[in-house]
């Protein structure tokens, strides 16, 4: 490929501004200060009379970086509980108070001194995922009245892992049947 050229789909070559140049004619380069306009890789003021490289945008006479879009995911979230001795009748209730403000949840499991929380949150990345998961007992204590039980356990993993685990027979089993039921 010859220099000043981008290399296009179909094999040839492209321009993205248009202007010809002769054969062996070099393009001007215009120098920018770092700091005075660099901004997020945009070029304002100049045209940059070049090729486009994968992920530029022409916006007017400048060009600008296109940021990637990040795409919320699935993650299937296990939360696991204990603490002190409580009533199964109140831990069974405040699981199913718990259920009925967090809407996503799958099923629980409890017993008197712990409980076990699955369910499937939609999150940005894993650390957004695992940040609201350890929120998610302390926050809802007080209006579902749970057990003052610390987290003692947290597995976060994505869609795929989760299906690829249940598929090979290993992993968190599918939450069935969905609800709150004892160990």
């Amino acid at each position: 490929m010859r220099p000043g050229a981008a290399a296009s789909r179909d094999g040839g070559t492209s321009r993205s501004v248009g202007t010809a140049r002769a054969v062996g004619e070099e393009r001007a380069l215009t120098s920018v200060a770092a700091g005075d306009t660099y901004e997020g890789d945009t070029y304002e003021g100049d045209t940059y009379e070049g090729d486009t490289y994968e992920g530029d945008v022409f916006e007017g006479d400048s060009y600008a970086r296109e940021e990637p879009v990040e795409v919320p995911r699935l993650w299937h979230v296990t939360l696991s509980v204990s603490g002190g001795e409580a009533p199964l009748k109140e831990v069974r209730r405040g699981l199913e108070q718990l259920a009925h403000d967090h809407p996503f949840l799958l099923t629980s499991r409890y017993a008197n001194d712990h409980a076990e929380i699955r369910y499937w949150e939609e999150a940005r990345d894993l650390h957004d995922a695992a940040a609201v998961a350890l929120r998610l007992w302390g926050e809802h204590r007080q209006t579902a009245q749970l057990p003052p039980w610390e987290i003692v356990g947290l597995e976060v993993i994505d869609r795929e892992t989760y299906h690829h685990r249940v598929a090979e027979g290993y992993g968190p089993l599918p939450a069935t049947p969905v609800g709150v039921h004892p160990f």
